[in-house]
This record gives C-alpha cells, sequence and structure tokens, in this order.
C-alpha cells in the first residue's frame, strides 16, 4: 500500500502489477504469462483500471479503484462495476487451473450486494471451491478499502464456469466441450 489509502499497483496504472498479496501456491510462468496476457486483453477490466493483486492456483485477486465516473446516482461504485470485478476473478481463478488451449466462460453467478459499495478502491478475492472437467464452481468476496485500511465487505459471489475452446481468432464464439469420461 503507497499512499493516499491506493494499492501500489493501482497508482502505477497498469495491469498485471502485483501489490505482494501472499499466494497459497504459485503458478507456473506459462500459466502466469497466459493469465496476464488474457486480462491484458479484457478491455473492459483496462476500462474499469482494474490491476492484479495476486495471482495463484486457483486463487486471483484484482483491485478495482473508485472513480466517479464509476458511480450510479447515490454515489457508490455501481453494482454493475463490483460484480464485473468479482466476475473477473472468479474466471481467472478458474483459468488458473485449466491447461493450456483452455479458457472459461462464466455460465452462472449469484451476487449477494452487502452494502453500498463506498471506498478509496475495491479488492476483489476469488478462489476455486471446486474444479472439474468441464465446470468449476469458485467463490468470492469484495471488500472496501478506505484510509489505507481493509473496510467490510461490499459484495459476496458464488460463480459457475464452464470450460471451452478458445474460438477462432475474429471474434467467433468459444466453442464448449465437454470431455468424455474416463
Amino acid at each position: 500500500m503507497t499512499g493516499r489509502g491506493q494499492p501500489a499497483c493501482a497508482r502505477a496504472g497498469g495491469i498485471g502489477q502485483d501489490e505482494g498479496v501472499t499466494t497459497a501456491s504459485a503458478l507456473d510462468p506459462d500459466t502466469e504469462h497466459r493469465i496476464r496476457d488474457s486480462i491484458d486483453r479484457q478491455t473492459l477490466l483496462t476500462t474499469l483500471g482494474v490491476t492484479i493483486a495476486g495471482l495463484a492456483s486457483g486463487r486471483v485477486v484484482l483491485d478495482l479503484p473508485y472513480r466517479a465516473d464509476l458511480c450510479q446516482q447515490n454515489g457508490y461504485v455501481h453494482a454493475g462495476a463490483i460484480t464485473a470485478v468479482a466476475d473477473s476473478a472468479c474466471g481467472y481463478a478458474a483459468a488458473s487451473l485449466m491447461p493450456a488451449g483452455r479458457d472459461v466462460l462464466t455460465v452462472e453467478f449469484k451476487v449477494n450486494l452487502l452494502r453500498p459499495a463506498r471506498g478509496d478502491w475495491f479488492r476483489a478475492t476469488a478462489e476455486v471451491a471446486r474444479a472439474g472437467r468441464t465446470l468449476t464452481v469458485c467463490s468470492a468476496q469484495v471488500v472496501a478499502w478506505a484510509g489505507g485500511r481493509e473496510q467490510k465487505p461490499v459484495a459476496l459471489m458464488q460463480a459457475t464456469m464452464m470450460a471451452v475452446d478458445p474460438g477462432p481468432a475474429g471474434g467467433e464464439e468459444p466453442v464448449p466441450t465437454a470431455r468424455p469420461r474416463t
């Protein structure tokens, strides 16, 4: 954490800069590169100003800075922005456990908005609860930070991700794949 209650990665202004979040098990370099590269291609995350705070096997931490243009009419960060960062953290947590050449799509999620999103920035921490060949269940918590200190959680998410083969270049839809049981 550096100055004004913002994480170092948010002040540096780039996706892919870690703040030193403790992790359970480090990713191998190829998987980490694949995840970082995918996050860099997520134009919504770039638009929101989301940065990576931590990557580990089955665990991803993303930070969303407060910005007035992300707020709803009462001055709180919009639930859509909070949900987007939680969903992305869940998706990348699931993707971190998949082999190269596989990707994920969200097939369902449930969000509990616990209180208005008020703070200097918001940290979404997602972990895989159960990884399967086709479906992976994840959970995420989004916590507000203000004045350099962690505040209370503002949202909880439970999400189901589906393994897919990435679509061909040109924007075609990825093709869902079910692997035969062995």
